[in-house]
């Protein structure tokens, strides 16, 4: 079994962009691009490399020290331990960047993690490289075919338009406090902000018993 999310929005509880916009002044401008990349209305890359052209100059340390202050998702902990504890692997894909998976991964017990990369020149932020486009099903195929992963027995839990792809390659598609166009083409929706509570749609879903604890 496996488990595929999406991270800003999902068990990120920020957008990375909009915050690190504000070290410039340049929040709204940001925040716009980023609402339309996420509501499907402008092509996803373009508005990635626009976004981060918009940055560009900022220091590495900054860029950092914003990443490390994410705020991880209620009930995400929650949620990770539960498949964790019975033996499911954990993936995420991200349009954001490897900076801020470090941690992720490291305090979620992620098995695998795809993203992008900030481009850093002489310690300021300079370009991006795109790995994860609009597309995530092509990133998430990678491990799914090498973990021999049955479409029947995977979840995404995803919440913008550059996610939807990803409902291609499973099972039970969770669309979490998500965009209308995703809610759309789910298997079902979850709106309360508690991830945790996602192993009550797979316990029913797939006629299990996993345990997630409560948020603190």
């Amino acid at each position: 079994m496996l488990a595929i999310f999406d991270v800003e929005g999902v068990l990120y509880d920020e957008e990375y962009l909009p915050i690190l916009a504000e070290k410039l002044n340049k929040e709204s401008e940001i925040w716009e691009i980023t609402k339309q990349g996420i509501q499907g209305k402008i092509n996803w890359e373009e508005g990635l490399r626009t976004r981060v052209a918009a940055l560009k100059g900022l220091d590495e340390k900054t860029c950092q020290e914003v990443s490390d202050a994410l705020p991880i998702m209620t009930g995400a902990k929650e949620a990770c331990m539960a498949l964790k504890a019975a033996g499911w692997k954990i993936m995420a894909v991200s349009g954001g960047f490897s900076l801020m998976m470090h941690r992720l991964k490291k305090e979620l017990d992620l098995d695998y993690v795809f993203s992008n990369e900030l481009i850093f020149k002489d310690g300021k932020l300079d370009g991006v490289t795109i790995n994860v486009d609009s597309d995530k099903s092509k990133s998430a195929k990678i491990k799914i075919e090498e973990w021999g992963e049955k479409k029947e027995d995977i979840v995404c839990v995803v919440d913008g338009a550059n996610d939807i792809k990803l409902f291609d390659v499973c099972g039970l598609g969770i669309a979490y406090r998500a965009q209308d166009i995703v809610k759309d083409l789910a298997t079902t929706t979850l709106e309360e902000k508690d991830l945790s509570k996602i192993i009550d749609i797979i316990n029913k879903h797939y006629k299990l018993e996993l345990e997630a604890a409560t948020p603190a």
